[in-house]
């Protein structure tokens, strides 16, 4: 299995729950992890992130925040499973609300400053309901400081797009527990792709 780790807003390559998936499948298992930097425009992201996915066989994404917003378009166009931790759901109007126009453009990282026409296009790739939706498991937070976990809750458990969701009460947005759900997450991901 080759798993796609797709991290968050402001985050890298070496983000903390991209390292902790990476450990725990160098120890127990055989799978490759792949841990692509996303700091650039969205549909650069999703561009490369489908290039990588076309290299691969038996690919499984895990994308956290907005790499988790990233992953819901991925498996509509893909059809690969994936793991949701806190994704965002309408990352243009959250960016528009931290960083408004006093702030805009908001300089990411060297490579990538977010402007209007980036906010533009996440609204754009937005599906307005979820797709492979069985693919699809989504580890929520109520304790989440940046996201509202209820928008989540809403949208992937639709009745007729049902999700695998589970809320925890408690926690945060970086979800600090995340390690010891590394083995159920693998197995949800194992199970789909056989």
């Amino acid at each position: 299995m080759n798993i796609i780790y797709l991290h968050g807003f402001q985050s890298s390559a070496l983000s903390i729950k991209g390292q902790q998936i990476k450990a725990f499948c160098q120890q127990h298992t055989d799978f490759q992890v792949y841990l692509p930097d996303l700091n650039m425009p969205p549909q650069q992201v999703l561009a490369h992130v489908s290039d990588m996915i076309a290299g691969l066989d038996q690919v499984v994404l895990i994308g956290s925040s907005l790499g988790g917003f990233y992953a819901t378009q991925l498996v509509a166009k893909h059809g690969v499973p994936a793991v949701l931790i806190n994704p965002a759901m309408r990352p243009w109007q959250l960016f528009h609300d931290l960083f408004g126009s006093e702030q805009m453009p908001y300089v990411v990282s060297a490579e990538w400053t977010l402007d209007d026409s980036h906010l533009d296009q996440l609204q754009q790739m937005a599906l307005p309901f979820v797709q492979d939706a069985d693919k699809i498991l989504v580890l929520l937070q109520q304790g989440d400081e940046v996201l509202d976990y209820r928008e989540a809750q809403r949208y992937y458990s639709n009745a007729s797009h049902q999700s695998m969701i589970i809320t925890e009460v408690n926690g945060k947005h970086a979800m600090d527990n995340f390690a010891d759900k590394i083995p159920m997450a693998l197995q949800f991901l194992s199970d789909c792709i056989k």
